[in-house]
């Protein structure tokens, strides 16, 4: 796949961010800021057993912050919580298609930093 199909998934993601909104009822929930940039995440899960029934986010941010937490939803609901624990920065690169530079890196990884903290609060 080229560049270009990964930034059209980027830009579908940020237009149309799947799994956004609120859960009725959350088990598990958390919220980050960027504070270089003004980015913020709220990932909210509703897990039952050892899976992830549930998930939704909500926040605002670049393209990149929004993609990045839309396409970490859809990839971790039904997952195991063991499993969504173990996903690095290198899984999140994959889902984008893109290695980040460094200055997106905490645009593109704060979505996966609240998930982590939601998952551990």
């Amino acid at each position: 796949m080229g560049d270009e199909l990964y930034k059209e998934i980027i830009l579908d993601h940020h237009r149309n961010p799947r799994h956004f909104g609120t859960l009725k009822k959350p088990t598990h929930q958390a919220h980050l800021e960027n504070t270089l940039c003004g980015d913020e995440v709220t990932m909210q899960l509703k897990v039952e057993g050892l899976k992830i029934k549930d998930v939704a986010f909500s926040g605002s941010g670049c393209a990149i912050t929004i993609a990045s937490s839309s396409l970490l939803a859809e990839h971790v609901q039904g997952k195991t919580v063991g499993a969504v624990k173990k996903l690095t920065t290198k899984n999140v690169d994959k889902l984008l298609g893109v290695k980040v530079g460094p200055a997106r890196e905490k645009c593109a990884y704060l979505g996966l930093e609240t998930l982590h903290r939601a998952l551990s609060s």
